[in-house]
């Protein structure tokens, strides 16, 4: 089985780098545990475009210094899109998909 977890990254009131270590240190430990998928909570922001850690954690994603941890990666915004790709890779996200759909607050991250 497929197993999906969650890291909130909105707990506690973190700084962006805060916020960014403790998604490294998860992810780490999530595809450690087997697991195949996470859901990121990293909120949406208050400023009205997206707050600092939604894009330092995307940013990070995107650079590929996760490569060995991270298969592939897509925000709430962008579910429609990609939802077939990422089911192929983890089915279980499934269970989760009416509350990843347009999500602006949250990352899903496909583990290898």
């Amino acid at each position: 089985m497929n197993k999906v977890a969650e890291i909130n990254l909105e707990y506690g009131n973190p700084t962006v780098e805060m916020a960014v270590q403790k998604m490294k240190n998860g992810l780490t430990t999530c595809r450690g545990q087997g697991c195949k998928a996470v859901i990121v909570i990293h909120g949406y922001g208050s400023s009205g475009v997206g707050g600092g850690i939604k894009s330092g954690i995307r940013k990070v994603l995107a650079g590929g210094g996760m490569q060995g941890i991270v298969r592939a990666f897509c925000g709430g915004e962008d579910w429609v899109n990609r939802k077939r790709d990422i089911l192929s890779v983890c089915p279980a996200i499934d269970s989760c998909r009416q509350n990843i759909s347009g999500n602006e607050g949250l990352t899903v991250v496909v583990l290898r």
